[in-house]
């Protein structure tokens, strides 16, 4: 596979998973712009940096020495700190969103993935419309809340309930920038497996 593959969705639609399988599918990295976004959060939050104040999130972020290192399990790094298993917590996905909207630091994550030489899978909120509009294969996933809830529930140390309000915020937060590529093939994951999903994708890119 040459190019580029972008995969877009909402939080918790599955497209991390689905760019795992369809990456490996078809002998390539992926690439995941997310956690480059939960990174930068992560080390506002360290540095008890105002999450509103791009003017100070900025400076901190380009002396961080961040760099994705993709493959089938994608890595961050911050110098020589592996901040990974670090990204994926309640208190990094309540305030992820916060700091993805500014133009700033979503044109830091850009230049971290444009990094990368292709071929690549890609997923994330803005792949295909935003980052990397000339890829010739662009997907979004969708799920319902409740459903999306349900998965990220299994993942969280919270009840069900307490994922759907941090979801429902997040979605509202993140509206602006969730939304399909011109010219990308629309799926709604509701009541599909994974792996129906990712065979769906790959069935597309064979035609």
């Amino acid at each position: 596979m040459r190019g580029i593959v972008t995969i877009d969705g909402p939080s918790a639609s599955g497209k991390s998973s689905v760019a795992q399988r369809v990456a490996k599918a078809l002998g390539v990295p992926y690439l995941s712009s997310g956690l480059l976004y939960r990174a930068a959060a992560l080390l506002a939050l360290r540095a008890g940096v105002d999450l509103g104040d791009e003017e100070a999130l900025l400076p901190l972020l380009q002396a961080s020495r961040v760099r994705l290192l993709p493959g089938e399990e994608n890595r961050v790094l911050a110098g020589e700190e592996d901040l990974t298993p670090h990204l994926h917590t309640p208190e990094v996905d309540r305030v992820v969103s916060q700091v993805a909207r500014h133009p700033g630091v979503r044109s830091w994550v850009n230049a971290r993935l444009k990094e990368v030489p292709p071929p690549f899978v890609a997923e994330g909120r803005d792949m295909g419309r935003a980052v990397f509009p000339e890829a010739p294969h662009k997907f979004y996933l969708t799920a319902s809340p409740e459903v999306r809830a349900r998965r990220r529930a299994k993942e969280r140390p919270q009840d069900y309930e307490e994922v759907l309000r941090d979801l429902l915020r997040r979605d509202r937060l993140d509206q602006a920038q969730t939304q399909p590529a011109p010219g990308a093939l629309v799926l709604d994951t509701s009541a599909m497996t994974l792996e129906e999903v990712v065979a769906w994708i790959l069935g597309h890119l064979q035609d």
